[in-house]
């Protein structure tokens, strides 16, 4: 979460680590500033939960337009 707001992207090594330790679903949270960012956050963070505020509060993306990107590059997500 040190990168809310930042918009540069999650800590994805940090929530790899996570991810490799626990047997439950994980969060990813504070960064995300663009599209690939979310996806990054699933396949290089193993993460299975995304959160975002700012690209969404800014207008900068939709929800839509992140579900439909994920969706794009072969992840299920509900529309």
């Amino acid at each position: 979460m040190d990168g809310d707001g930042t918009r540069a992207g999650y800590d994805l090594e940090f929530t790899r680590a996570i991810s490799d330790a626990v047997d439950v679903p994980v969060v990813v949270s504070g960064g995300a500033g663009t599209l690939e960012h979310f996806y990054e956050g699933v396949i290089q963070g193993g993460a299975q939960i995304l959160l975002a505020a700012s690209v969404f509060h800014f207008r900068i993306l939709t929800i839509k337009e992140v579900k439909e990107f994920l969706r794009e590059k072969g992840l299920n997500v509900n529309l």
